[in-house]
């Protein structure tokens, strides 16, 4: 009721019987997938696991965080079952603390299952699930790519710049899964 003693017309019941549609409901959020890959005792390599544990650690709603040593075809699974996807990888070249790049379905024929890139997962999710979520490639700066299971420094600070714009993209823009 309003404050007036009127029936509030977004009451369903009632806005039906007086013949005004309903309010509609809210977009559900958007479900969101953050996969970072790359070899955590590879130095830096651990970038995009690091990005991935992080945002994993809040428990967000809507919001799935998992890594791997590497992108597989069995990714196209969980690709397919999200609205937006963010690729998480260490760069071995670019600018620092990290770039962005939008993505696009790109089917590629490759001789080793060893090297899937996300062009490839996301044009198998649309090919066979016929899911075309919008995807994006975070790649974050890194420098060193030894045997060794710790992030050098500099890598470590790009790290925290990184999972602060993704924390923040994840509310506003291209994450679109406010909790």
């Amino acid at each position: 009721m309003s404050p007036f003693g009127a029936p509030l017309l977004a009451e369903p019941q009632i806005a039906s019987q007086m013949g005004a549609a309903p309010l509609p409901a809210p977009p559900a959020p958007a479900r969101v997938l953050v996969l970072g890959y790359g070899n955590p005792g590879r130095q830096d390599d651990g970038l995009g696991p690091a990005a991935a544990a992080r945002i994993e650690a809040h428990g967000w709603p809507h919001v799935t965080a998992y890594d791997n040593y590497q992108l597989n075809i069995e990714d196209a699974v969980d690709v397919a079952e999200h609205d937006v996807v963010w690729f998480v990888d260490a760069a071995r070249t670019g600018s620092a603390p990290f770039t962005i790049q939008e993505l696009t379905p790109t089917p590629t024929l490759e001789f080793t299952s060893h090297l899937v890139r996300p062009e490839a997962i996301l044009a198998m999710a649309e090919q066979y699930y016929a899911a075309t979520p919008r995807a994006f490639l975070l790649g974050i700066r890194g420098y060193a790519f030894e045997f060794i299971e710790a992030l050098t420094p500099a890598a470590s600070d790009n790290l925290d710049c990184a999972v602060a714009m993704l924390e923040s993209e994840l509310f506003t823009g291209r994450g679109l899964a406010a909790p």
